[in-house]
């Protein structure tokens, strides 16, 4: 099973190997979408996890524990393609290709199945088409 997560580290947790942990205590796979981490200052990290459902749980429980503010993606990507202009800025960020434009028309085609919603698109549209569902 595949989760989207983001965490938000207390200053005296920044540091603690998070990512390590859940490959080694919880048998989890992470990865890295973003990241905003720094000593001695909150951090965020934006993490797609992907292994057994009830051990996705037990690590989540497990960072609540460690104070770690842990909140799950539940939304989806989705694109007005009345106000969408066709520009590909979109393409450009998207970590998994879920969004490209056709060889052809030049026109945006999302591939929902690969999305992972990260949320990257929705900061680089310029006319605001792209938004989440939450």
């Amino acid at each position: 099973m595949k989760k989207r997560v983001t965490l938000t580290f207390p200053r005296q947790s920044v540091q603690m190997p998070v990512t390590y942990r859940l490959a080694k205590d919880f048998n989890i796979a992470s990865n890295i979408i973003r990241a905003q981490v720094a000593p001695n200052q909150i951090g965020k990290l934006v993490l797609e996890l992907l292994g057994d459902i009830d051990e996705i749980q037990e690590a989540i429980d497990w960072m609540r524990g460690q104070n770690i503010s842990v909140a799950v993606a539940s939304g989806e990507i989705e694109i007005d393609e009345t106000i969408c202009v066709d520009c590909g800025l979109c393409t450009g960020v998207c970590p998994t290709q879920a969004l490209s434009l056709h060889p052809e028309s030049f026109e945006l085609y999302f591939t929902r199945s690969r999305c992972i919603v990260c949320e990257q698109c929705i900061a680089t549209c310029p006319v605001q088409a792209i938004s989440t569902n939450l």
